[in-house]
């Protein structure tokens, strides 16, 4: 009897474990850019995302792009730095050139596994960068107890 005792406050502290919230955060700087795109790519900005389980809770600010911001995503990029695929649109709240962006996101576990791995970017456009204006990988951070 004790030992099924202790087998069920083991299995209910890693499932406790397993839920705590993770936190990954970014920094939004402008896509790579040639000489004729010096125009119209510009800006910054932060963003953080919080992992619960598998929801992703995302969260940012940006400013000073040179044209006002029309839509965020969330890609999965084969490597840090590559570009990939669009997997979630994100919601975009901007006042012209600044602004924020934000969304709650269900991954699937192979997604949680790539967010892990800093394969996930945000990516936010704007009119004269309808290609991408800023983006920024999501890396774990820390949690400090």
């Amino acid at each position: 009897m004790r030992q099924t005792t202790w087998l069920l406050v083991l299995c209910s502290s890693a499932f406790l474990i397993a839920q705590q919230p993770k936190t990954f955060r970014t920094r939004l700087a402008p896509v790579p850019i040639d000489v004729s795109m010096q125009a119209t790519i510009a800006g910054s900005g932060t963003a953080s995302a919080v992992l619960t389980g598998t929801k992703l809770a995302v969260t940012g600010t940006f400013e000073g792009l040179r044209s006002p911001a029309t839509i965020a995503q969330l890609h999965r990029s084969p490597v840090k730095g590559v570009r990939g695929p669009v997997i979630f649109d994100l919601a975009v709240k901007a006042d012209g050139t600044s602004g924020t962006l934000s969304g709650t996101l269900e991954l699937t576990p192979i997604q949680v596994a790539d967010l892990e791995k800093g394969r996930l970017y945000i990516q936010l456009h704007s009119e004269k960068a309808p290609d991408g204006n800023l983006w920024g990988w999501l890396t774990p951070q820390e949690n400090k107890r």
